[in-house]
């Protein structure tokens, strides 16, 4: 491996898991867009930034477009809470606003400024290691590793300095005012972390990716666990494996690295979606051919059961229309058969005395 290549993944991984630490509070509010219309937003914020200090490496652009992140929030919320249009609606009024003002700002009054589009939406991890950190004349690596990091940081330090009152307001919103706690400030707290955490991911990796890291991470830890915290290390180590994955991916394919990790990402999630063991996709239709299993057999074991006068029933379950196929009926008395709860003797079916137990118990709702 290269010390190109090195570089390249190593901010990749702080990429990624300072973008999924706060994605996973995203996902559960149920707000995992409006980091399209921070990630969008912040270009204005960096165009007005830039009219004032006519420097495309001042640390006040960072200031200018975490700036206007906040307030496409304060729009959002804005617009949001006149309740004459539904939250989602308010993100695709506001985000597309400020960003074509960014655009037509850019088009007019800054033609020469070198902020290529295609960066802007699809980034170019591939030049982050060109960017150095350099201090008293010793390379330090790359200047955005060492700015992510201070933002995972940052992120680390809000999630466990707030974190109770982020589990709490996040599930309960009520609840947590009714305690003391403030929700709308720990909601504004927290988009200003995700605003200073796509500004930093912006200039790296794009808002393609931004959106991807943020999002599909914690989607896929939420269709995995319960548990906020094992639901927050999930997510980071989804993204680290789609960011590690992704980048060789893209080399062997020979195509845009930030593309890539984004596609690993959704290959990620469509593998969990279908393989979740309990909210997976087919996890869902297994447990939902188990019920219908269940149900059918303590059927036609209370059926038996109330119909028992010390004689068989002779009749075949589905001649009496309890079930709606021979070969359903067929399989329902096979798998209770085998479980020793019935017994067919003669064409006719006698419950033993575990399934007498077992209808007894349905019969009594247990």
């Amino acid at each position: 491996m290269s010390p190109h290549q090195f570089d390249i993944q190593l901010v990749a991984i702080i990429v990624a898991a300072s973008c999924s630490i706060p994605g996973a509070f995203l996902v559960l509010r149920r707000m995992s867009m409006m980091t399209d219309a921070i990630s969008h937003s912040i270009l204005l914020g960096i165009i007005l930034a830039f009219f004032l200090v006519k420097d495309l490496s001042s640390p006040i652009l960072i200031i200018g477009a975490a700036a206007s992140g906040v307030l496409a929030i304060s729009l959002i919320e804005a617009v949001n809470r006149s309740r004459l249009v539904k939250k989602d609606a308010s993100i695709g009024i506001v985000f597309p606003f400020l960003f074509s003002v960014a655009v037509i700002l850019l088009s007019k009054y800054a033609r020469n400024v070198h902020i290529d589009t295609h960066s802007v939406l699809l980034g170019e991890i591939a030049f982050a290691p060109f960017d150095r950190f350099i201090l008293s004349g010793m390379d330090m690596g790359p200047k955005s590793a060492y700015v992510m990091g201070s933002i995972l940081l940052l992120n680390l330090f809000f999630i466990s300095f707030f974190y109770k009152e982020l589990k709490v307001s996040t599930f309960d919103e009520s609840f947590a005012s009714s305690i003391g706690f403030r929700p709308r400030l720990i909601h504004y707290l927290l988009m200003a972390v995700v605003s200073f955490t796509c500004v930093g991911a912006f200039d790296a990796v794009g808002s393609i990716l931004v959106i991807a890291l943020i999002v599909i991470p914690p989607c896929c830890a939420y269709l995995l666990t319960d548990s906020l915290s094992r639901m927050i290390f999930l997510s980071v180590v989804f993204g680290i494996s789609a960011a590690i994955s992704g980048f060789w991916v893209a080399n062997w394919l020979d195509v845009n690295i930030a593309g890539s990790m984004a596609f690993v990402c959704g290959v990620f999630f469509l593998v969990v979606f279908l393989l979740a063991p309990e909210r997976g996709l087919f996890g869902i239709m297994r447990e939902k051919r188990r019920q219908r299993m269940d149900f059918a057999e303590a059927s036609l074991l209370v059926s038996l059961y109330n119909q028992e006068k010390g004689e068989a029933v002779k009749n075949h379950p589905d001649s009496r229309g309890m079930f709606q196929s021979t070969d359903f009926a067929s399989k329902v008395v096979g798998f209770l058969k085998g479980k020793g709860e019935i017994a067919v003797t003669g064409g006719g079916l006698f419950l033993t005395e575990k399934g007498r137990e077992r209808a007894r118990m349905t019969l009594e709702g247990r």
